[in-house]
């Protein structure tokens, strides 16, 4: 056996005095929400980002909102991910991509994928999924629709060239109350660069007003679950700051940070409060009309506007997504 399975197997024991094997994954309780809180029609594409480090898929857009959900929640927990049904009859789910960095410890392993789930009704949501799937081609850098075609009922939905299912996904028998479920695999694919864990509604007879449920969603090495480990919200959010942060303006006020000029551009200069995973993508809102060029690096980003008046910025955005 390897190290990393005899660890996880130690986990294995963590109710009778074990360890807790260690999550892969990022926010796995939805604690943070730097986008928004909630994403309706606009927000809630096929294929967009959501709670940090979540991403939507569905058989079209505006299928589901997504919410942070703080009612509806696991006991001793305060929130979930909500998945409310707003285009009847078609498939969707969230979807979460480990970098290359943070799973290659796991290519090659069993690997176990655990989470709290409910739906609000078990009279269409009757079956619901969750997969271990690897991303063989370039690094860290998939596909940005990983689904090539949801399929019928019941039927798993075909993967995106070097996409693969790692497990043989099953209906899970989700009910009206929390509990906990657990899917395992062998991340056996030759040449898999990074490692992705989907959760989904497999029918396509729901009704809008329905709802699904998520919250403790952890993967780790090994073939048994272990218990969900609380991490500080601190923690948490310098972590998915790595792939996405704002600065947004406080109280109404506009954010200044214009600190010299280059070639008659006046700059604005911020510090990443993380290392940023690549150089991020920048945007700016404030100042209508007025174009901005961006000089960035993994630490530090430089916003010139494209006149040397002095200029103000409602939000900066930055995104390093995979």
């Amino acid at each position: 056996m390897s190290q990393a399975r005899d660890l996880a197997d130690l986990g294995g024991s963590a109710q009778g005095g074990g360890i807790t094997g260690a999550n892969a994954l990022i926010n796995g309780q939805f604690a943070v929400a730097q986008r928004a809180t909630s994403f309706v029609a606009g927000a809630n594409d096929d294929a967009d980002y959501t709670l940090d480090r979540w991403k939507l898929f569905s058989d079209g857009n505006d299928i589901v909102d997504v919410t942070q959900e703080t009612t509806t929640v696991p006991t001793n927990r305060q929130f979930a991910i909500a998945l409310d049904v707003e285009t009847a009859n078609k498939k969707f789910g969230i979807q979460q991509i480990l970098e290359q960095k943070d799973c290659v410890n796991l290519i090659g392993e069993t690997v176990t994928l655990s989470f709290q789930a409910k739906v609000s009704a078990t009279t269409n949501l009757d079956n619901v999924k969750a997969a271990i799937i690897s991303w063989s081609g370039t690094a860290d850098d998939p596909t940005d629709d990983m689904i090539s075609a949801w399929g019928a009922e019941g039927t798993d939905p075909t993967l995106a060239t070097n996409f693969t299912y790692e497990n043989t996904p099953a209906n899970l028998n989700l009910t009206t109350s929390y509990a906990t479920y657990s899917v395992t695999a062998t991340v056996d694919t030759a040449s898999a660069k990074n490692i992705i864990v989907f959760i989904w509604s497999d029918v396509t007879t729901t009704s809008a007003g329905e709802f699904l449920y998520l919250s403790d969603v952890k993967l780790e090495a090994g073939q048994t679950a272990t218990p969900f480990e609380h991490e500080d919200i601190g923690t948490t959010l310098r972590k998915c700051q790595r792939y996405y942060y704002q600065v947004a303006s406080v109280a109404g006020g506009n954010i200044i940070y214009a600190t010299a000029y280059i070639d008659s551009h006046k700059i604005y200069s911020i510090f990443h409060p993380q290392t940023m995973r690549v150089i991020p993508l920048a945007t700016v809102t404030g100042d209508t009309g007025t174009e901005y060029k961006s000089y960035e690096s993994h630490y530090q980003a430089y916003i010139a506007a494209t006149s040397n008046v002095d200029k103000t910025v409602d939000t900066m955005f930055f995104d390093a997504e995979l």
